[in-house]
């Protein structure tokens, strides 16, 4: 008997070819196959198992824009449990050992008519959701983990992938993060700008509610941030589990900017004493507070692609921008770039034209390169206003936080901010009124 030689991998040929499966670039594959257009979607690491702790402390603020991506996706009705909503936001001015300043800027989503400026979403859980969609759209390849070498031309793209297969797609879109080698090979400069501070990440269950409510305290060392989560349950083993039946039934994330000097002293520390420097910053409104999770710090940067785009590709995400994380909206710009590629895509295609045609790539970059010079400017100044700690400075922006309180066009504007529905974005994805899904 004469064994057969095992058959080679087959080629693929697909609309578009996404490098990087993380929330941006699986979103857009997500998107884009919904609405019927052939995608594979290659990333060098296994995609994270769904067999993850249920919380790890991780999560996004997902503005209302956002939200009607991932509805549109198909990805926010398969997150496991209810996403949080932010009714409120709450900022104020303060320094260590003081009390915040009575002048103070509240967002108040019912006043406005608004359900909520946004939703927190355990990172878990929209990773959870991806999975389950990448596996279930036809028409949508995953290759993960995989490598790809591309090689682009004007008549289109090529890559080979590590198992041996030969990928041909009209456009290649980099999801690959700050580091992308796609960006890199294209000759495309970045920009950045180092903070030289690190940003703390964790989670916390407390005894009080929040109601919903977010505060964002600006502080000296870098702005402090409390979003609000989801209750958990008290029944299981998990941290949570515990905390609940412990007197701990509340929780919310935490977003903490420090001096890159002074953040491994705070990451070192034991949980009792961490649990006492997050109340020093973030006051005792939510009473005694307990760490549940994990803790994460990284160096906080900036960064801004000198294009968008080159032949054959579009950079999105944090290979195209990254800002800083004082207003929540780093993964919300991206999905805004996700938007506005994913409509501009899906409307060649439905015309039978060239989804990586140049004049498709320069619509997208006039439409997204703005926005995000724009929210990288924005964030930058607040990080620079509110870091300044000279009295005179701080007690202009205290009065300009009264201020824009009390005016209603104002405090509109910065909702609106808030909740991702800003010039620049594509209306039909974000908006909920474009092209439905294929099926």
């Amino acid at each position: 008997m004469t064994m057969r030689e095992p058959e080679a991998p087959a080629d693929l040929n697909v609309d578009v070819l996404v490098i990087g499966a993380g929330p941006v670039g699986g979103t857009l594959a997500t998107a884009l196959a919904t609405a019927g257009v052939s995608v594979m979607v290659v990333d060098a690491q296994a995609l994270a198992p769904m067999e993850l702790p249920a919380f790890d402390g991780r999560a996004y603020a997902v503005a209302a824009s956002s939200r009607n991506l991932l509805a549109a996706a198909g990805l926010w009705d398969l997150l496991p449990g209810e996403p949080c909503p932010i009714t409120g936001i709450r900022v104020s001015d303060g320094r260590l050992g003081e009390r915040a300043s009575p002048l103070h800027l509240h967002f108040d989503a019912a006043s406005m008519g608004e359900e909520a400026f946004g939703w927190m979403v355990e990172a878990r859980s929209l990773r959870v959701a991806l999975n389950a969609r990448l596996a279930a759209l036809p028409g949508l390849h995953l290759a993960a983990p995989m490598t790809a070498e591309v090689e682009r031309r004007a008549g289109g793209a090529t890559a080979r992938l590590s198992d041996g297969r030969t990928v041909r797609a009209r456009l290649v879109v980099s999801a690959e993060g700050r580091r992308s080698a796609l960006r890199a090979a294209a000759g495309i400069g970045a920009a950045r700008l180092d903070y030289r501070t690190d940003g703390i990440v964790c989670a916390i269950a407390h005894e009080r509610p929040h109601r919903g409510t977010a505060l964002e305290a600006f502080l000296p060392n870098g702005p402090f941030a409390q979003l609000p989560l989801a209750d958990a349950s008290p029944e299981g083993d998990s941290e949570r589990a515990l905390a609940a039946r412990e007197g701990f039934p509340h929780a919310s994330a935490i977003v903490w900017s420090e001096r890159s000097s002074l953040a491994p002293h705070f990451m070192a520390m034991e949980p009792p004493a961490f649990e006492r420097e997050v109340m020093r910053r973030m006051g005792d409104h939510l009473g005694r507070v307990r760490l549940v999770g994990g803790r994460w710090s990284y160096p906080l940067s900036a960064l801004q692609a000198m294009r968008f785009t080159d032949t054959r590709l579009a950079l999105v995400g944090d290979a195209a921008h990254g800002i800083h994380p004082i207003a929540g909206q780093g993964l919300n710009v991206g999905l805004r770039d996700v938007a506005a590629l994913a409509e501009l895509i899906i409307e060649a295609k439905t015309a039978g034209e060239d989804v990586g045609a140049p004049a498709l790539l320069s619509a997208y970059q006039a439409q997204r390169r703005p926005d995000a010079i724009l929210m990288l400017g924005a964030t930058h100044a607040l990080e620079r206003l509110f870091g300044n700690d000279m009295a005179p400075v701080r007690i202009a922006r205290r009065l300009g936080i009264a201020a824009v309180d009390r005016i209603p066009a104002l405090k509109g504007f910065f909702a609106r901010r808030a909740m991702g529905f800003a010039g620049g974005t594509a209306s039909g994805l974000l908006g909920g009124r474009g092209i439905m899904p294929a099926g």
